[in-house]
């Protein structure tokens, strides 16, 4: 994490625990000419209206425009982090273990680089999910070194 998202997030956790939320992830990345400083948050439950968003948004801003760590112009949004949310910390995993998952390998494990299935356990050493392939259900044990992207899955047959 860059000393700016170091200091950023300083600045805004307290902001965003003082609201019952919880800070998902920090970016400040350049998008053709301008700049953007992104702020997930979620709920602990998962979910979060765009009132909270723009509360949260009101608030940092306050704070950004007191103390702000970023020398360069910016756009400032918060946001959810989606219903498709990535996979990065420890929590998340935890949090999603029994739901549905797509996992992106950095190398072919098995002939596949891409597994989408339910998530059956998770530790230090990396997770397990089960998928099928047609009628049979197949598990697979992933180390966290393989995995190149996870993120939660919808599934729209259901």
């Amino acid at each position: 994490m860059s000393n700016i998202l170091i200091e950023v997030e300083k600045l805004v956790t307290p902001i965003v625990q003082e609201l019952k939320l919880e800070l998902f992830d920090l970016e400040f990345v350049r998008e053709g000419r301008n700049w953007f400083l992104r702020i997930y948050v979620d709920t602990p439950q998962g979910g979060i209206d765009i009132e909270q968003c723009a509360l949260v948004s009101e608030r940092v801003s306050e704070v950004l425009d007191a103390k702000d760590p970023i020398e360069q112009n910016y756009f400032l949004e918060v946001s959810s982090p989606g219903a498709e949310r990535p996979l990065k910390k420890e929590r998340d995993y935890l949090r999603a273990i029994g739901q549905l998952i797509f996992v992106k390998t950095y190398e072919p494990i098995d002939g596949s680089k891409e597994f989408q299935g339910i998530l059956t356990a998770y530790s230090e050493q990396g997770l397990e999910m089960e998928y099928r392939i047609k009628t049979r259900k197949i598990k697979v044990q992933l180390a966290h070194e393989k995995i190149a992207l996870a993120r939660l899955a919808i599934n729209f047959s259901a």
